[in-house]
């Protein structure tokens, strides 16, 4: 017998069904329970399914409510449906697949798909014979439902239908979908499109097997009426671009010109799919060629492209000038990450000290408007001109020129807004061509920083500082002034979004200019503190970065009483209005820590209750992940970002205080916290107290000996098992925490050589080992050797010639020259360990530029002692290997 609604069931159904639209919050939560009541019932599904597929007498909304009702019950408890209810349900949608409206063949279709997730596609054998059969139907809603059916399936399943596990169906589907490229209604041939597309970037074989016939099909519908058809077919070949660029090629001229075509698509869909062609088209190998023809017509396109659209000044209020006033959404402040400490070493051609972070931060292009985080045809446009500016260099500009000229002095603000988007997008690629006109585009653009409309004046900010490099290099009186005076008027904007420009595009003019801003930096003071009067909380978080920034790029020139006093107040004032809970924490804590470092021991007044709650919050975070791990149903788990934040700010303590932290330390229980945090199961933790532990040993050496040193002690046990390079920025802080340790330890390191010097080795020797990782292990290697020489030098011959090629490009400094002691060292205790390389290490000696006397004598002897032993006309013959240079600055600085 054929399951039958009880009529009073039906009804109470119904009436849920009407209760759940209503706009009533009592209401709702009436309708929550009632739903989970009911789900006590095993056929109150029967009846949902009842309701979206025989009840022709309902409205649609209703009817389709109830089917995602069920497509909720399915997904929480599909496993607990009696199998005569699940076998009905299955039955129901096959059955009304084809149902006269849309809504509701469109309902059937994510029940289905939803279904199919529950592992049924082993256990429903007949579903997808059934809709490719129904595909075939005369009937138009039964041939569109079941293809709607399918494409949800492609996109929820496709590496299940491509597996062995169903029996490779593809093999029957593929063929078949292609068969309706060419189908009359342009929905069934965008569905046919969408299916098919699902399986282009797993290289499904089925697919690779009908590749020629799949892209002929596309080029058959290049030009379809149906805008939804062009939108797949675009798409469609920007996947085939990154998967089977050989079958593209034979016809790539006439897809770059179809493209172009369709980036200019007055459907906006289709033109950001196609937009996205020259995006990918960059990162292949033949994109030089296959564009250079048609740059005069694609750069146009482009910039036309980069135009704000109607709907986007709507949504971005681009006809509001002034509203600092107005409380910011808290919903709009994306979630702050912070990123661990990372100990890296100064190279010869970049600044950037200990501690620096050694990724840049890539910033987005076009990071102005936000607010539309949404990917929209202008910020893909600025990216594809962005990428393509840096394959074709001096190529592009050309063809940019006299459009540029045009767009910056165009009386619609529109247009001059995105002339100025285009300046910056080609800044990258562009640069060296762009030099001779920035004398005349700077000053034009300081000038655009006044304009009336607050988003040009936003953009004109991010461009700037696109140009900040250039900026800097030239004579300060000329633009650095300039701009900074005008950028710093712009931080104190009375629009947001330009406040929050201007505060980036300053951070970055902070660091390209670093100390050529210490003569305005009481200027630079004023503004910044008088915006934390003014911000809302979204610019606040930003206004930190560009205090931190600050700190970071003038040092120590921050520690004067004027600045301190102008400085300090406000930050300690946020500081204790934060509670312990808050994120905003974590710009101020990171802003602090980079204060700190700059001020050294002008931050003392200031450093105990920094201090103390960085302890409490690392206490209170390991307290609450203890009671977690013991009752996860009663606790929730911590957010270990606090724990790090702090850790690293008591790591800009030890460092900026140096031994000034020792009373610190000593009336706390930090070492104790700081041996948990080295167990944490989250690596950024390690990494952060890895660091903090170098710089403690650094700062304060009496407070780490004794955990170190006590019998059984476990830290340096704990070090070496993080010597994993699986773990980048773990090992690498790891590793430079142990040889910051063996520097202080001396002799006594001895009986902990053991459990790392193999781990060490073994890092060195292995390829593609970050530069970072390669030189701070060589560092650790030769300090170990320094302190333990007789333990570590036997090992030479396994390290010596990439421990010379990993530290030729450091620069002079505490590091390299305690690490080259080490080398010398072991070399007299294993002269013979080194011969093999010899010319590696006079390689490393030659990279330093004026070490200590007393090193330069131990490099002297070495080299001198290296010649007689094997005699003038073999040296001879060894050093003509030498390079020039090489040759050269032994015989100067050695006279070998």
């Amino acid at each position: 017998m054929e399951w039958q609604p009880d009529e009073q069931g039906l009804q109470q159904v119904l009436q849920l069904l009407r209760d759940s639209q209503s706009p009533d919050t009592a209401t709702q939560r009436s309708v929550q329970q009632k739903l989970e009541q009911l789900n006590q019932y095993p056929d109150f599904n029967n009846y949902l399914i009842f309701v979206l597929t025989r009840l022709k007498t309902e409205d649609e909304p209703t009817r389709s409510l109830s089917g995602l009702i069920l497509k909720n019950n399915v997904k929480v408890h599909y496993q607990n449906f009696p199998p005569g209810v699940a076998h009905f349900i299955k039955q129901e949608c096959l059955n009304s697949i084809g149902d006269p409206s849309p809504l509701i063949r469109a309902t059937i279709g994510i029940l289905i798909t939803t279904i199919s997730t529950k592992g049924e596609l082993q256990t429903w054998p007949e579903l997808l014979p059934q809709l490719c059969n129904m595909l075939n139907s005369e009937d138009y809603n039964t041939c569109e439902g079941s293809f709607g059916a399918l494409q949800k399936i492609c996109e929820d399943s496709s590496e299940l239908l491509d597996s062995d596990a169903l029996n490779r169906p593809l093999n029957i589907m593929i063929p078949k979908f292609l068969q309706f490229f060419k189908h009359c209604s342009p929905k069934i041939r965008s569905h046919a499109i969408a299916c098919v597309n699902q399986f282009i970037i797993g290289r499904a074989q089925a697919l690779m097997d009908n590749i020629d016939t799949f892209i002929e099909s596309l080029f058959a519908l290049a030009t379809d009426e149906d805008c939804e058809v062009r939108k797949n077919v675009c798409r469609a070949l920007v996947m085939l671009l990154e998967v089977r660029i050989d079958r593209l090629i034979p016809h790539m001229h006439s897809i770059v010109e179809y493209m172009l075509q369709r980036t200019r698509d007055p459907d906006e869909n289709v033109s950001l799919e196609a937009c996205e062609f020259w995006l990918t088209l960059a990162e292949q190998p033949i994109c030089k060629e296959a564009v250079s023809g048609h740059l005069a017509q694609l750069v146009p396109v482009l910039v036309n492209g980069m135009k704000y659209s109607e709907i986007d000044i709507i949504l971005l209020k681009g006809d509001v000038e002034e509203d600092e006033a107005v409380p910011d959404n808290e919903q709009d402040i994306k979630p702050r990450f912070h990123k661990s400490r990372t100990v890296t070493l100064r190279h010869e051609s970049t600044e950037g000290g200990e501690g620096a972070d050694s990724e840049d931060d890539d910033e987005d292009d076009d990071d102005d408007d936000d607010s539309l985080s949404d990917w929209n045809l202008r910020k893909c446009s600025a990216a594809a001109l962005d990428v393509l500016a840096n394959v074709f260099r001096d190529e592009l500009l050309p063809h940019l020129l006299p459009v540029l000229k045009e767009l910056l002095f165009h009386p619609d603000w529109v247009v001059k807004e995105s002339g100025i988007l285009v300046l910056g997008a080609i800044a990258e690629g562009c640069m060296q061509d762009m030099v001779p006109y920035l004398p005349e585009l700077i000053p034009e653009l300081i000038r655009c920083l006044c304009d009336k409309k607050a988003l040009v004046r936003s953009i004109t900010c991010w461009t700037l500082s696109r140009y900040a490099h250039w900026v800097v290099s030239q004579p300060a009186d000329s633009y650095l002034k300039p701009l900074m005076t005008e950028l710093l008027r712009r931080i104190l904007d009375s629009n947001k979004r330009v406040q929050e420009a201007a505060c980036s595009a300053f951070a970055t003019l902070e660091e390209e200019a670093c100390t050529e801003l210490v003569p305005y930096l009481s200027f630079i003071l004023d503004t910044l503190v008088f915006a934390f009067g003014k911000y809302q909380h979204k610019n606040l978080l930003i206004l930190y970065d560009a205090i931190g920034t600050l700190a970071d790029s003038v040092g120590h020139h921050l520690n004067q009483q004027e600045y301190i006093q102008k400085l300090m107040p406000p930050l300690i004032q946020k500081w204790n209005e934060l509670k312990d809970e808050d994120k905003d924490l974590f710009p101020l804590l990171e802003c602090l820590s980079s204060v700190a470092t700059a001020l050294q021991s002008g931050f003392l007044p200031y450093c105990e209750p920094v201090y103390q709650r960085c302890v409490t919050l690392v206490q209170k975070n390991l307290a609450q992940a203890m009671m977690y791990s013991q009752h996860p149903d009663q606790y929730e788990s911590p957010d270990k970002d606090f724990m790090i934040v702090a850790l690293d700010l008591l790591s800009g303590l030890a460092e900026g205080l140096g031994s000034h932290v020792d009373q610190l330390v000593a009336r706390s229980n930090i070492m104790t916290l700081l041996f948990q945090c080295m167990q944490d199961t989250m690596p950024e933790v390690r990494q952060s107290s890895f660091a903090l532990l170098g710089d403690l040993t650094k700062a304060c050496f009496v407070h780490v000996k004794p955990c170190i040193a006590e019998l059984l002690s476990e830290f340096m046990p704990v070090l070496g098992h993080n010597l994993n390079p699986e773990f980048i920025s773990v090992c690498n802080n790891a590793t430079w925490a142990i040889g910051e340790i063996a520097i202080q330890m001396g002799t006594e390191m001895q009986p902990f050589v053991a459990l790392v010097l193999g781990s060490l080795v073994e890092i060195i020797n292995r390829a593609n080992t970050p530069k970072t990782l390669l030189e701070n292990t060589a560092i650790t290697i030769g300090r170990l050797g320094y302190v333990c020489p007789q333990e570590v030098a036997p090992m030479l011959p396994q390290f010596v010639q990439p421990w010379c090629t990993s530290l030729r490009n450091i620069r002079d400094n505490e590091e390299k020259d305690s690490a080259f002691r080490g080398i010398c060292v072991m070399i007299g205790v294993n002269p013979g360990g080194v011969v093999q390389d010899f010319i590696f290490f006079c390689d490393a000696v030659a990279s330093w530029v004026n070490p200590k006397d007393d090193l330069r004598d131990m490099f002297y002897k070495i080299l001198h002692g290296f010649k007689d032993q094997v005699g003038d006309d073999n040296w001879k013959q060894f050093s003509e290997q030498f390079p020039p240079l090489l040759k050269e600055r032994l015989s100067a600085c050695y006279g070998v």
